[in-house]
Order: C-alpha cells, then sequence, then structure tokens
C-alpha cells in the first residue's frame, strides 16, 4: 500500500472514507475555519508570561504569544455562536458544521467553541512531522487524517458554505489563497463568504490593495473577503449570508436534527 503503484488506492481512499463517514452522519454543510497552530489559549498564554517573567522563558516572545491569543478565544467564541445558531434553525435538518485541521491554535478552539456547543464537528489533520495529536474536542467518528494535502483541501472545500481566515502562516495563506483563486476562476461556483478576521495582521501580511495598484489582481477581487475584527460582526455577516444564500436553496444539503450519541465526541 505504501508504494507508487498503489498510489491511485491511497488517493482514492482519502475521498470514499470521508465521503462514507459524511454520509453516515447526514453532514453536507460546514463552516471552515483556518489559523494558526502556534496560537494559545489565553490561560495557556497567561501561564506562559508568569512562567517567562520568573525566568523560565523569553518574556517578550510571551507577551506576543499573549496578544495573539485573542484569537484563540475570538475563534472559540464565535464557533460556539455559530453551532448554537445551526442547531436553532427550523429546518429539518443538522448545517453548517465546524470543520478546522483538526490540530492545536486556532483548530483547537474551533472545535472547542463548538464542542462546548454540543456540537458535531470535524477535524481534517494531515500527516506532517509534528502536530500529530488531534485535539480532544472533534466528533469521534468525524476526526480524520490525511496523506495528501489536495485530498484534505478537496474536503474543506466541498462542503463549505463559509469560511472565516483568522491569522495563520504558510499554511494558513495557502489555503487562502487556493480558494481565492478557485473562486476568482469561477472553479467554485457556489456563493462562499470568507471572513479575514485579524485587521492589523492581515494588512501587513497580505497587501491585497497593493495588488490592485500593480494590476495583479481586479479591484473587484477585493469583495470576495470581508475584514473585521469583531466576533459580532463576524457573526452578523456570516449568518446574514447564510440565511440569504445557503438556507433553502434548491436540492439542500440537509440532515436529521437528531444529533448521534457521538456528537459530543
Amino acid at each position: 500500500m505504501e508504494s507508487p503503484d498503489a498510489r491511485a488506492l491511497r488517493i482514492m481512499a482519502e475521498y470514499l472514507e470521508p465521503e462514507k463517514r459524511f454520509a453516515d452522519l447526514e453532514v453536507k454543510d460546514t463552516i471552515v475555519f483556518f489559523g494558526s497552530a502556534r496560537t494559545l489559549s489565553r490561560e495557556a498564554a497567561e501561564a506562559e508570561l508568569a512562567a517567562a517573567k520568573k525566568g523560565k522563558g523569553d518574556v517578550e516572545e510571551a507577551r506576543s504569544r499573549m496578544k495573539m491569543s485573542r484569537y484563540y478565544e475570538d475563534t472559540r467564541e464565535l464557533a460556539n455562536r455559530l453551532t448554537l445558531w445551526s442547531k436553532g434553525l427550523t429546518d429539518t435538518g443538522r448545517r453548517f458544521v465546524v470543520c478546522s485541521g483538526g490540530g492545536p491554535g486556532i483548530m483547537e478552539a474551533a472545535n472547542r467553541g463548538a464542542s462546548e456547543a454540543k456540537g458535531v464537528n470535524i477535524g481534517l489533520k494531515i500527516s506532517i512531522p509534528f502536530e500529530q495529536t488531534p485535539n480532544p474536542y472533534i466528533t469521534r467518528r468525524l476526526t480524520f487524517e490525511f496523506h495528501y494535502f489536495f485530498m484534505r483541501k478537496f474536503w474543506f472545500a466541498y462542503f463549505a458554505k463559509a469560511m472565516i481566515v483568522m491569522p495563520g502562516g504558510f499554511g494558513t495563506i495557502d489555503e487562502l489563497m487556493e480558494i481565492l483563486t478557485l473562486m476568482q476562476t469561477l472553479k467554485i461556483k457556489k456563493h462562499l463568504p470568507i471572513v479575514l478576521f485579524g485587521t492589523e495582521f492581515w494588512d501587513q501580511v497580505l497587501d491585497l490593495d497593493a495588488m490592485v495598484e500593480y494590476g495583479t489582481i481586479d479591484r473587484d477581487d477585493l469583495a470576495l473577503v470581508f475584514r473585521t475584527d469583531s466576533v459580532d460582526e463576524a457573526f452578523d455577516f456570516i449568518t446574514s449570508e447564510l440565511t440569504e444564500h445557503a438556507l433553502g436553496e434548491p436540492g439542500g444539503t440537509l440532515g436529521p436534527v437528531t444529533e448521534p450519541e457521538e456528537a459530543s465526541r
């Protein structure tokens, strides 16, 4: 199975196995969270800073991680509120399931917020030399580990009805850029609202206005993302967009209201 000749079988397995499990739990719509695996919770960041002040670490680095911990807590709150909103919908199915990359940091925060709202949630892990352990908040039957990045990205995009992109590194930017490219080229034709959360970070790291100035993207492409620093604004934007564009779609992707036993983990 690990030989080059078996590559097609491995790729097919990473398509068929998630498809089967998603069908079993009738998951068809997701809200995807991207962001750094290195972002700490406020509690962990406070503990690290306290230790650094006692000589057990770099104080400035700990202060920086403390500042970034707001994005963990904002992700946790937003995932929680979106899960509660989804569970309160009056249509006849489970919709808009929180989905992350299944690891620590922002991914953990998204799964944690959804779990705290007693919602089914998804973790699409990737097999890499670090960050190997899935976070403990993912619904058990919806924990996956992929070998191929492209198959993982397929499942991120396939069911997504909205995306929230928190500050992150190469992986986060790669995931964001792939989705924006697919939307710009109309390979993704569905309405897919994207929240770029953290204006100070993204204005420095990703200068889309400069790309407009240099003529490498159109000014209309800037409308592909909604920028904010507010959980309230992000929640209102996403729920408004989903209500207008996703609820009640012809051939809608609905599942049963009753959550399975494993929904809590």
